[in-house]
């Protein structure tokens, strides 16, 4: 044991710090001005893909971002090792302001909602005609959410060869949504794929659908270099079909200048987080209408003032009865 003298230094003497206040902290953060650009592209038990320039970068949030999380399609800033080389590691440190954001909650009693994909330009709404059958307030609500998010929706509508699309379309026709139709047969000759593809040029386009609707079947045809498993199966008593892709990808197109984002099947789209009163920005015709509307208006009440607005020939009757269906999504199940 070491015995010190009269004339000891403060050096000398060695102090155990307390349990607590062992460090000085601050709220200042540093900015990372050297930090990289980079783009999320998929997310794994905390691991997230990005590209930076032409690498494909692994990398992991920084301690500093606290609980704020990078989702599929973020822009983000790393620092690290960049080279994407094997085993490497980089690290997000700010994640950029959002252009956009697809959200839904598991159901409409629940809380908390989950960013699905952010900054895409547009929600292309995938579902089968038959096989399964046709579900309109699953889309329904997939459109409010496009709305609300600030994304254009696009009707994908699958399996034509097995049930005509007329009918569903018919529900469609007011509100002006660009449709595409396909069958199997197109599918597999690459005719569908062509077509949609059209619809997709120099945008970020997220795919959303039902299970076994065949979405990850024309992702894989949109982009065939990264093919993903397929469904293939419907359960002849649910209607439904498995969940193959478990989580959302990010991919590029080659033949045109877009990205694909595929996510996993739904078969609920919860509209909790939604405020009703921001679904008629995607009505500009109905807008201007609401100015004489009471404080905190549902628009679907005695007193609305849109019901004078279109009886005046400001709008057609049929574009605010679609506007009311989407409103009243929010209290109905997608089952009925």
């Amino acid at each position: 044991m070491r015995r010190y003298g009269k004339h000891t230094d403060e050096d000398d003497i060695r102090s155990r710090p307390g349990r607590r206040n062992t460090r000085p902290r601050t709220n200042i953060r540093p900015k990372h001005e050297d930090a990289a650009e980079g783009m999320v592209l998929t997310v794994d038990r905390g691991r997230l893909t990005c590209l930076v320039e032409d690498r494909v970068v692994m990398a992991m949030k920084a301690r500093e971002l606290g609980r704020k999380a990078a989702v599929v399609g973020d822009r983000v800033a790393l620092v690290g090792d960049l080279s994407g080389a094997k085993d490497t590691l980089a690290r997000i440190v700010r994640i950029e302001e959002r252009t956009s954001v697809l959200r839904r909650t598991a159901d409409d009693d629940d809380p908390f909602e989950r960013v699905v994909v952010a900054n895409a330009d547009q929600l292309a709404v995938v579902t089968a005609l038959a096989d399964p059958e046709p579900r309109p307030r699953l889309i329904d609500r997939c459109l409010v959410a496009a709305y609300d998010g600030g994304l254009d929706p696009l009707l994908v509508l699958t399996k034509s060869d097995l049930a005509p699309p007329d009918k569903l379309l018919e529900l469609y026709g007011d509100l002006d949504i660009p449709y595409v139709v396909t069958s199997r047969a197109e599918l597999e000759n690459g005719d569908a794929a062509d077509r949609v593809r059209a619809h997709l040029d120099g945008r970020i386009t997220a795919f959303v659908g039902h299970s076994g609707v065949g979405k990850t079947t024309l992702v894989n045809a949109l982009v065939p270099e990264e093919r993903r498993r397929t469904t293939g199966h419907v359960n002849a008593v649910t209607g439904r079909g498995r969940h193959t892709t478990t989580s959302a990808l990010a991919l590029p197109l080659t033949d045109v200048d877009g990205w694909v984002v595929d996510t996993p099947g739904v078969r609920s789209f919860g509209l909790a987080h939604v405020d009703p009163s921001r679904v008629i920005h995607a009505f500009p015709d109905l807008e201007e209408g609401t100015a004489g509307c009471p404080r905190a208006c549902s628009h679907d009440e005695p007193d609305c003032a849109l019901d004078a607005w279109v009886s005046e020939g400001h709008a057609d009757p049929a574009r605010l009865y679609s506007l009311r269906r989407l409103l009243a999504t929010r209290e109905r199940t997608e089952g009925d």
